[in-house]
């Protein structure tokens, strides 16, 4: 997997006039996600979406108004696909599933929203995996991008997946630095 480019000490959230709210979200910056992920055909565009009392990134098959199924690759479609439809959509997302290497990890709540910076101990994950680190959509968390294949699951503000999930992909890219 492609590593983050490596910068001084903690990270600083870059996009402090983009801080999200129930409603907002990271606009995609296309450019900056991995060609290692772009060729493969897992690919859904999302939409926030109401569900009670909350909003939730709802999947979509690209190039459709179909909604799509992290389990049923045939409502993914391709990274250009998704690129092309993301005007009708929130954003781009990538499924993890059993026929690739991939595993992600979610890491919710873990961007101090005062100032911006990481919270110490997602930057030591962020640090240990060492590999693609992106902010999440809403800018309050970070996904890391690993090569590696572990059981679906989840601990407080830590989720894994490696299938049967999607991770919404922002290209907004974070390096943070070792000591």
């Amino acid at each position: 997997m492609v590593r983050p480019a490596s910068s001084e000490g903690v990270t600083i959230l870059y996009m402090k006039e983009q801080k999200a709210t129930d409603k907002k979200v990271l606009s995609v910056l296309v450019e900056q996600i991995p060609d290692e992920l772009k060729v493969r055909p897992q690919w859904v565009n999302w939409k926030l979406e109401k569900r009670g009392e909350d909003l939730t990134k709802v999947p979509y098959t690209p190039g459709t108004k179909r909604k799509a199924s992290s389990t049923d690759l045939i409502t993914w479609g391709s990274f250009e696909e998704a690129v092309e439809s993301l005007d009708r959509y929130d954003g781009l997302g990538f499924v993890f599933s059993s026929g690739d290497s991939y595993t992600g990890i979610d890491l919710d709540n873990c961007i101090e929203q005062e100032n911006g910076q990481i919270k110490q101990w997602a930057l030591e994950i962020i640090r240990y995996f060492d590999s693609y680190t992106e902010l999440s959509a809403t800018a309050t968390g970070v996904h890391i991008i690993v090569k590696g294949e572990v059981p679906n699951r989840r601990k407080g503000e830590i989720e894994v997946y490696s299938s049967k999930r999607f991770f919404t992909m922002t290209g907004h890219v974070l390096g943070a630095g070792g000591d």
